[in-house]
């Protein structure tokens, strides 16, 4: 059985960006599981809160300037 696409965009969202960071993280879960299952659901939100809090450290990372030795 195929995946059926249901969105393509070519959009990228910028890892610098605050406000694509934050879109992204305020995006609810259910707009990433769109198939309405409880259980797809809750697959979703555990890892979106992973990729949210990587896409958060990963912004705060490249707006914090180098500290070398």
């Amino acid at each position: 059985m195929q995946a059926e696409t249901l969105y393509a965009s070519a959009y990228s969202p910028d890892p610098r960006s605050a406000v694509d960071v934050l879109a992204f993280v305020l995006t609810p879960a259910g707009a990433f599981a769109t198939g309405g299952d409880e259980e797809e659901l809750a697959a979703v939100t555990e890892l979106l809160g992973e990729a949210k809090c990587e896409a958060i450290r990963r912004w705060y990372d490249l707006r914090s300037p180098v500290i070398e030795n």
